[in-house]
């Protein structure tokens, strides 16, 4: 599980219209004339009829104005489209105050040494009254073939007291980066740190020596498979 060191030696190493016929309806064929009829040899003329009233032509309704139109339901708009997760944006990192431990660990239990880190540093905010301002953070400051060296961070707005070994004050790393989306479990986080190494071959891009981990899920209250973790690798 030595993906860590995988991505250090990658970084080291460096993404027909039819025409519409209007022709004019054939002209009608006048009837032919008639022959007049006799006159009646009736000497007395007969009575005009009085002319038949015609009546107006009934009102004309646009299709706007029927019932059937005004009661035809609105369209429903259209649903959010889902986004993909960020994968290699770019990315500014804004430095924080921390409360920090550095810690060891090899492969085998990396993610048990992690979680022990953030125990003891929300122990002791839970000890001194003191709230988290921004989430658990891991920077990964060397690796090797058996384990690898790291600071667990909590954001926080004001100093700690009380520190225990190994635990100090500082700030979050800052500067320009680039940004990644993990979900799941964090030994299945091979697969992506492969393809964070593939995108910075692509792109030719060269890293520092040091990337972050911050968990968007709290890594001590969510199951392991349902974790959420923006990788952040700073970029020189």
């Amino acid at each position: 599980m030595n993906r860590i060191n995988t991505l250090r030696a990658a970084l080291v190493a460096l993404l027909p219209l039819a025409a519409i016929a209007l022709a004019s309806p054939a002209p009608a064929q006048s009837p032919s004339a008639s022959p007049a009829p006799a006159a009646s040899p009736s000497p007395t003329p007969a009575p005009t009829p009085s002319a038949t009233p015609v009546p107006p032509p009934a009102e004309t309704k646009s299709p706007a104005d029927s019932p059937a139109a005004a009661q035809t339901p609105a369209p429903a708009p259209a649903a959010p489209v889902q986004t993909a997760d960020p994968f290699g944006e770019p990315f500014t990192l804004e430095p924080k105050k921390v409360v920090m431990l550095k810690g060891t660990a090899n492969w085998d239990s990396a993610f048990d040494a992690l979680i022990e880190a953030f125990k003891q540093l929300t122990a002791l905010l839970d000890k001194d009254r003191v709230k988290a301002s921004g989430n658990p953070m891991i920077v990964y400051t060397s690796t090797d073939d058996t384990g690898f060296t790291f600071i667990a961070e909590i954001p926080v707005d004001q100093d700690v007291r009380n520190l225990g070994k190994n635990m100090s004050m500082g700030n979050s790393p800052d500067g320009k980066a680039l940004k990644f989306v993990h979900r799941g479990s964090y030994d299945n986080m091979d697969n992506t740190y492969e393809a964070i190494t593939n995108h910075l071959d692509d792109k030719k891009l060269e890293a520092k020596d040091t990337f972050i981990e911050e968990y968007i899920t709290d890594p001590l209250k969510t199951a392991e498979d349902k974790l959420v973790i923006n990788v952040y690798v700073p970029l020189k």
